[in-house]
């Protein structure tokens, strides 16, 4: 029996391929359906393995390794239109917090039992509390904050607001705004408290030797990192988010166990997987030789350009 071209040759499914790319791998039933997909070719898909079912109505296309943003798309989709990654998952997407292993938190319009997903049930969505990051429909800042204080202690709370005060992104004014127009969230109080507790100057360096680091950075006019923020869920010393790069200090307290020094490297491995590049320097360096530092770091920012870089002209 001679097979259908279109229901097997894979030159057919570059919409869906197309759209998997944006969408970190996942697509839904739904989506598929819009581009002509009839259910006896999305069942052929699946039976020949080309698509794998994630959860109910949402596929991987291609195979099931999905990243941590792979598994959020797919727990907004299988949660239906208008559903929001928040709570624990959508701190962790803004770099508030690690990335997780447990339930994915979604908070959607309709009631949803789904393994796997923790879907939290909302009546209405105002449309200020909605936003995207990397193609994720994703809680807005300030209701990532409201979720995350019924969710999170007070000490781990204030290191989430804390992380968005050192990215710059924090806005208490509209966090004030929205608990304004949330009364009777449990989260009010805890997230009150909080705030109040949080400085205007978030603490930004853990140690001497990173205090060491950022003078470094200063006196030889490089560009001001952000120091101690998430990348890709890993705390990490120092980021450069628009040229990719992360620097690490080592101070030997920190570094020297048998764990320590692997757990280093697990995650230099997976900054490096996902784009990033990874520099380390000793504290020794750091102290010792930061002419040859800011060298290093210079020749990563400024690929090809002159070192020491010329003078900044002054007013």
């Amino acid at each position: 029996m001679t097979q259908n071209k279109r229901d097997y040759d894979a030159s057919d499914d570059t919409g869906v391929a197309e759209l998997a790319v944006v969408q970190h791998g996942v697509v839904a039933r739904r989506q598929v359906q819009e581009l002509g997909y009839s259910r006896t070719q999305i069942q052929r898909r699946l039976d020949k393995r080309r698509w794998h079912r994630v959860h109910h109505g949402v596929y991987a296309v291609g195979h099931t390794r999905l990243t941590a943003r792979g598994r959020w798309m797919a727990a907004v989709l299988a949660c239906g239109p208008g559903a929001l990654l928040s709570h624990l998952a959508g701190g962790a997407l803004r770099d508030l917090r690690r990335i997780g292993s447990g339930l994915v938190h979604v908070t959607a319009l309709g009631r949803h039992t789904i393994p796997g997903i923790r879907c939290h049930y909302v009546r209405a969505l105002h449309p200020d509390d909605a936003d995207e990051i990397d193609g994720i429909p994703v809680t807005s800042l300030a209701r990532t904050y409201l979720d995350l204080a019924e969710v999170l202690s007070l000490p781990r709370l204030i290191e989430a607001l804390e992380a968005g005060e050192r990215q710059n992104k924090l806005d208490v004014g509209a966090i004030r705004a929205l608990i304004a127009r949330s009364p009777g969230r449990r989260g009010i109080p805890p997230l009150t408290d909080a705030l109040d507790q949080v400085a205007d100057d978030a603490p930004w360096l853990q140690s001497e030797v990173e205090r060491a680091f950022r003078e470094l950075i200063r006196s030889h006019s490089l560009p001001e990192p952000q120091y101690n923020v998430y990348a890709e869920g890993e705390l990490a010393d120092a980021v450069w988010a628009d040229d990719r790069l992360v620097a690490e200090v080592d101070g030997w307290a920190f570094h020297r166990g048998k764990r320590s020094f692997a757990d280093d490297r697990r995650r230099d491995r997976k900054l490096v997987k996902a784009g990033w590049r990874v520099v380390r320097f000793t504290a020794d360096e750091v102290s010792y030789g930061p002419d040859a530092v800011a060298a290093e770091l210079s020749g990563l920012l400024w690929p090809g350009a002159p070192w020491p870089p010329p003078a900044t002209p002054g007013p």
